[in-house]
């Protein structure tokens, strides 16, 4: 508010608050928005008031736009964009899979992460208080996000554990999963025979580090390496949060920009490597056949949609914190841009990588069925004559095998199949698609272990995964602490510590020896099918109930311009149809797709697809019906008032702090604050405030036909 205002030389005079004032601070009696003339869908002939928001209305404030902005990035640049989106990439198109995403990206993903920056922005609380005053009946919308955040942050952070573990076991020379381990027999010394089928990259993950069962029936009991990285992992996310923005935004600076840092000398690194221009050139060779299958298309707005964070409410919680009049439009744009260049640069350092990595195995075929060969030769299975003459066994090239092995199964049509050789095709390697935990912790650490100085890249590689991760997480808890403290009188450190105990209690599930499989189903159910459904339904609030029209004119009256047309258009027609779609593909995909998870099975030494049994079954539905259960829950409750209405509540800071203005202003200027000239019209503004400063705290409540 100007310092000219009479409101606030009313506040620096020191004047009493009326005691009729103070009284109703005392009693803190909800506002009733549909009894009064507070409420903006009213009928016609009420007046409508427009109430100015108080800067200053005790909400924790960023330090400043670019602590904001890489808050933004650090949760919504996660690891996803490093080992989701370069496998997608790959097994849709490779290059042709960028053109349906940036479609997407555009008419999807940019216009719902502007909306949800607008709300919170403008009405500056949680996800739960802001549902709750765009429609009160849709209010379960902010209890469902902020389920779906504690069921992802319960195994995303399992995840930045298994980082923090490998990040120590990185200051080792020569690298821990470099070579297989040797098992004394007696006198005798063997490979042990686990990880001689398998890899020593393999054989680490699988047996050292998780120590997996072969079936998630087998808990096997807690991995102690396992529990103590998660105890680790959830004592620096409680230390980030529970300090609020203030500290988290600081941390924010190095959380997302060393990352990187990293990227950008792995990038430099992996172009030095041997191989990594056939990697890179693989990965962006466009299939153009690919984009007309549907379901490129559904795994693009897949990806869009969880890159952004989109309706876990960290998106929400974080720009509620920010200025009124802040251009939120220009945030949505710049944010959702760099989310899409540093996919795009980790998917060029990921192949660049995976393509040394494939010319080292492909080498390592060639040699070993050239020594099959030789075998072969000296035991006069085959015949000299189909060697050509110009190979030489002890320099052996790519191509001289190439050769070669066309000749004999030319020759040995009939007994080639017997010879047991292999094509060695580097193209083969290239194609051998990797996601998740077997692209960073199976098949990156093999490829590390060729570095020159292979235990710095590998902790400087790990190191990033950790800040990757803790920024997601940071945001993941933001999107749940900032809800429940704007609704609830908690404290805020006891209250978040608390979660941090109770979910690291819970996170025990994911370290037995059978927890990986766990984080595969929650992965899988906890977030896709809920989330979808939560956003569709902000969509719909935002741009049919409450109506795009008038959402249109807030955003003017807050940020001082119209946004474009054609938002209007994305937010009441394309957004919701395309959700509808993804929705509809998305149980399709989960009917059809038998339930089951990878299995890793000792004996055979590689993995196996496995159906869940009766109880995980029923685990995996549990989580997507308890995911989804408020919205009907609040829906019911308060179509037939059995739940106080949650629009009918202002935070205590925010109603302190109006309830404030009001009892200081004189009678004339109380009417001209309470009342407009004729109903509905704006108010007036005091001397020196603009339109973009001009912002109404009712313009998102609830409209009357919402209820």
């Amino acid at each position: 508010m100007p310092k000219n205002s009479k409101v606030t030389q009313r506040e620096q005079s020191h004047e009493h608050v009326t005691e009729s004032v103070a009284d109703l601070l005392a009693h803190e009696e909800p506002i009733d928005y549909k009894s009064s003339a507070l409420n903006v869908g009213g009928a016609a002939g009420k007046k409508v008031p427009q109430i100015e928001v108080p800067e200053n209305d005790g909400r924790p404030a960023w330090n400043s736009k670019l602590q904001y902005i890489l808050a933004q990035v650090g949760f919504s640049v996660g690891l996803g964009n490093v080992w989701r989106f370069p496998y997608l990439c790959q097994k849709n198109g490779g290059g042709a899979y960028l053109v349906p995403y940036f479609i997407l990206l555009l008419i999807i993903g940019i216009p719902l992460f502007f909306l949800e920056l607008a709300v919170g922005q403008k009405i500056r609380r949680g996800s739960i208080g802001v549902w709750n005053y765009v429609c009160p009946s849709l209010g379960g919308i902010g209890m469902s996000s902020l389920m779906v955040c504690g069921f992802v942050g319960l195994y995303y952070n399992v995840i930045i554990g298994w980082s923090i573990f490998y990040f120590f076991q990185s200051f080792q020379y020569p690298l821990p999963w470099s070579d297989c381990p040797i098992r004394k027999n007696g006198t005798l010394a063997i490979v042990e025979p686990e990880c001689e089928k398998s890899s020593a990259t393999t054989y680490f993950w699988y047996r050292q580090t998780l120590n997996t069962t072969s079936t998630i029936a087998e808990s096997g009991g807690l991995n102690i390496k396992m529990t103590l990285s998660l105890l680790v992992a959830w004592i620096i996310v409680c230390l980030a949060v529970i300090r609020g923005i203030a500290s988290s935004g600081k941390v924010m600076y190095f959380s997302s920009l060393f990352p990187y840092v990293v990227l950008f000398c792995f990038l430099v690194r992996g172009l030095m490597l041997k191989g990594s221009v056939d990697g890179i050139a693989h990965m962006f060779t466009p299939k153009l056949e690919k984009m007309l299958e549907p379901q490129v298309w559904r795994e693009a707005a897949t990806q869009v949609f969880f890159a952004l964070g989109l309706g876990f409410g960290g998106v929400i919680a974080f720009s509620s914190y920010n200025k009124i009049d802040n251009n939120c439009h220009f945030d949505a744009v710049l944010v959702s841009v760099i989310n899409f260049l540093t996919s795009i640069l980790a998917t060029l350092v990921v192949f660049a990588v995976l393509g040394f990595k494939a010319n080292i195995m492909n080498e390592k075929c060639v040699v070993d069925n050239a020594e099959k060969i030789l075998g072969y030769l000296n035991s006069n299975v085959l015949s000299h004559d189909l060697i050509p003459p110009h190979v030489n066994f002890s320099h052996l090239s790519t191509s001289d095998y190439a050769e070669m092995y066309g000749v004999i199964k030319t020759i040995k049509e009939g007994s080639f199949t017997q010879l047991g050789l292999e094509p060695c095709l580097l193209e083969d390697e290239l194609n051998k698609a990797v996601q998740g935990t077997g692209l960073a912790f199976i098949a990156f650490t093999e490829a590390m272990t060729h570095f020159p100085a292979s235990p710095f890249w590998s902790v400087m590689f790990f190191f990033m995964l950790i800040n990757l991760g803790l920024g997601s997480m940071i945001g993941t808890m933001t999107g749940i602490t900032t809800p429940v403290l704007d609704t609830y009188k908690v404290q805020k450190e006891l209250f978040t510590v608390c979660c941090c105990v109770v979910a690291f209690l819970c996170g025990l599930l994911f370290v037995q020896r059978s927890g990986n499989y766990y984080v595969t189903m929650f992965d899988d159910y906890s977030a896709g099918l809920p989330l979808t459904v939560v956003v569709i339904l902000e969509n719909v609030s935002v741009a049919w109930i409450y109506g795009t029209k008038r959402f249109m004119q807030d955003l003017e009256d807050m940020l001082g311009f119209r946004p474009y047309k054609i938002y209007f258009y994305l937010w009441k027609y394309v957004s919701p149809l395309c959700l509808i779609v993804l929705i509809s593909a998305t149980v399709i995909e989960m009917a059809i797709s038998p339930p089951g998870y990878n299995a890793w099975v000792q004996e055979l030494a590689h993995e196996r697809f496995q159906s869940y049994p009766p109880w995980a079954l029923a685990m995996c539905f549990s989580l997507i019906v308890v995911a989804m259960l408020p919205l009907p829950i609040v829906f019911i409750a308060r179509r037939f008032n059995l739940m106080s209405d949650g629009s009918n509540k202002l935070s205590v800071s925010y109603r302190k702090t109006m309830m404030k203005d009001i009892s200081n202003l004189e009678e004339q200027d109380e009417a001209r604050f309470i009342l407009g000239a004729k109903p509905g019209e704006a108010p007036l503004s005091p001397p020196g405030v603009t339109a973009a400063q001009r912002t109404p705290t009712t313009a998102l409540l609830m409209p009357q036909n919402c209820m």
